[in-house]
């Protein structure tokens, strides 16, 4: 039988088969360039391209697992809903390295109890002493282009979504680390940790994240802390002791929510009260009132699923009552027993009610949300078979998402998704919309919004309706920030899931 020999043009061919597989192999652009210089047809170029498109989606999602795995990659939702790529420090044993190295590091513990201050503790709640985001204990500097805050001290944190309340020299917030969840205490002079109350939790869902949501709450020497997974904790707050605790979803048949319980404690004369999330069993309730020094049940009341707002103390109509967002309504409340005084209809898509309800007169409340549904102005009313409630007006132009609007003036100031906008409290009428803030928290301080932008930037503007005003943004800290921050003593505390930092804003 007789060989023929290969003709040199079918060898080049092969090993021009062979370089284009090695390029796209390696890296899919240069195999692609290839491809198109070389020799062929076009529809075997055309071909090759989608062979080429194909393999690169195998390749990138290749490449990003190697990063997710070996190198710290991360995505996560920052409010939109493509998750953005992210490095993270997420390993709480890096984060007390780097305090080690900053001269941060915890002190022994047990600790010492801490130093009373000689000044009264003034934010003591989330958002302040009227849960209102409004910051009255003193003047602040506004003049940030001449005079910027001063940073005193940032720090490494673990994951969550709390803020801070102070007392006595000290900042509270919780934490995860790690498969624990932390209740710390930080002097606010210097960011060092005074002490942790640490114990098993962790509460992660994959569009927020891992840790805590809840604010703690100071009251007369206790700490009073909701963590992600139900575990509800008294604790001294001089030295982090325990005093009681109580894990609500299994003592009271409730299911935790979504995106894990958030509404911070809020104590209400000898009681302190916590929602406890959805309801399961017949004699399951949402609303729990506990003796705020034994720890002991005083009633329970509400049985719907329970919203992810933090409860207010308010009077309207002459009546000192409750504000509470279920997942389907605002209720007003009986402080004393729960009994529901009247409600309101109040459904936001996937039950997330979060932003705090906003009282704008004697008997008038504001509420809004993200997700498309905007907000509506109240009107209560009382007569003689009891609560009246009327709809004022209601638009789509102020949709709080993750934060909360503030009332200056007979104005609303808040985050329209995450662009800046003042609203007309009483009719609604939208004076302006302007600045990109991300999805970040707002403070009223001094006649001005002290605003904690969602990239972790802090930025000043001034409440006034006739346009906007930004004064000045500067760097604050890094990574995704929708943490409220904390104004005590005019040392502002801001946090996020990585870092904390505290600002002097003192004129």
């Amino acid at each position: 039988m007789t060989m023929i020999p290969e003709s040199p043009s079918a060898s080049e061919s092969r090993s021009d088969a062979r370089r284009l597989r090695l390029a796209t192999l390696v890296f899919p652009p240069a195999g692609l360039c290839l491809l198109w210089l070389g020799p062929g047809t076009l529809g075997r170029k055309l071909l090759g391209t989608l062979g080429v498109a194909l393999f690169s989606v195998v390749y990138a999602a290749g490449i990003l697992f190697l990063l997710h795995r070996f190198a710290g990659l991360r995505f996560e939702m920052q409010g939109r809903p493509i998750p953005v790529p992210t490095w993270q420090v997420t390993d709480y044993e890096r984060l007390e390295k780097a305090r080690a190295a900053n001269g941060t590091a915890p002190v022994a513990k047990p600790a010492v109890a801490a130093q009373k201050s000689a000044t009264v503790p003034y934010w003591t709640d989330f958002r302040g002493p009227n849960r209102d985001g409004d910051y009255t204990e003193q003047p602040i500097n506004v003049d940030w282009t001449k005079s910027p805050p001063k940073l005193l001290w940032k720090q490494p944190i673990g994951g969550g979504y709390a803020s801070f309340v102070v007392a006595d020299g000290l900042a509270f917030t919780i934490e995860q680390r790690r498969e624990q969840e932390a209740v710390t205490a930080y002097e606010v002079e210097t960011g060092r940790e005074v002490w942790a109350h640490s114990y098993p939790a962790r509460f992660q869902e994959w569009m927020g994240g891992e840790g805590p949501r809840a604010t703690p709450t100071w009251h007369e020497g206790r700490l009073y802390s909701l963590g992600g997974t139900g575990q509800f904790r008294c604790l001294e707050a001089a030295t982090g002791k325990l005093l009681w605790q109580h894990d609500l979803l299994a003592e009271h048949s409730c299911s935790n929510l979504y995106f894990a319980l958030s509404a911070a404690p809020l104590v209400v004369e000898d009681k302190v009260l916590v929602l406890a999330g959805e309801p399961q069993g017949r004699d399951a309730r949402m609303l729990i009132a506990y003796d705020k020094v034994s720890g002991a049940l005083a009633w329970k009341a509400l049985e719907g699923k329970a919203g992810y707002s933090s409860p207010m103390l308010v009077t309207l109509a002459g009546e000192r009552q409750l504000l509470v967002h279920s997942s389907s309504h605002l209720l007003g409340v009986s402080p004393t027993d729960g009994k529901p005084l009247w409600r309101f209809p109040w459904r936001v898509e996937f039950d997330n009610s979060i932003a705090q309800p906003i009282v704008t007169g004697t008997n008038r409340v504001v509420l809004s949300a993200g997700y498309g549904t905007g907000a509506v102005g109240l009107e209560l009313n009382r007569g003689e078979g009891g609560f009246a409630v009327k709809e004022l007006w209601r638009n789509k132009f102020l949709k709080n998402k993750f934060t909360s609007s503030v009332l200056h003036n007979g104005h609303l100031y808040g985050l329209d998704e995450d662009i800046l906008v003042c609203l007309d409290a009483t009719t609604g009428e939208r004076r302006w919309k302007d600045g990109r803030y991300g999805y970040g928290q707002v403070l009223l301080a001094s006649g001005h919004l002290v605003i904690l932008c969602g990239d972790g930037d802090l930025a000043l503007v001034k409440t006034t309706p006739e346009q906007h005003v930004e004064i000045a943004r500067i760097a604050a800290i890094k990574g995704k920030t929708w943490n409220h921050p904390a104004l005590a003593g005019g040392k502002l505390l801001v946090r996020n899931a990585i870092e904390m930092a505290c600002f002097d804003l003192r004129p």
